[in-house]
């Protein structure tokens, strides 16, 4: 039998994209969101696309590549 290893940001991707409605994309910096946020924690903006499609394919760009963005965890390391 085969395994499969997936990196942290596969293992994520996949989180959400089984549980898309409990996250949004942020319309400024595409980050992916917990749905119950008002503003994104890395750009600050205000406005998101909340619809199931939108996340899951978010999702797959985001696993697809590494991390691009700088996060809070970032620059406290």
């Amino acid at each position: 039998m085969k395994q499969f290893f997936f990196d942290e940001r596969t293992r994520k991707a996949l989180k959400i994209m089984a549980m898309p409605f409990q996250y949004k994309v942020c319309a400024g910096c595409d980050s992916i969101v917990a749905e119950r946020v008002n503003s994104c924690p890395n750009c600050h903006g205000y406005r998101f696309y909340e619809d199931g499609d939108s996340v899951i394919s978010q999702a797959r760009v985001l696993a697809s590549r590494p991390q691009q963005s700088v996060t809070a965890e970032d620059l406290h390391k």
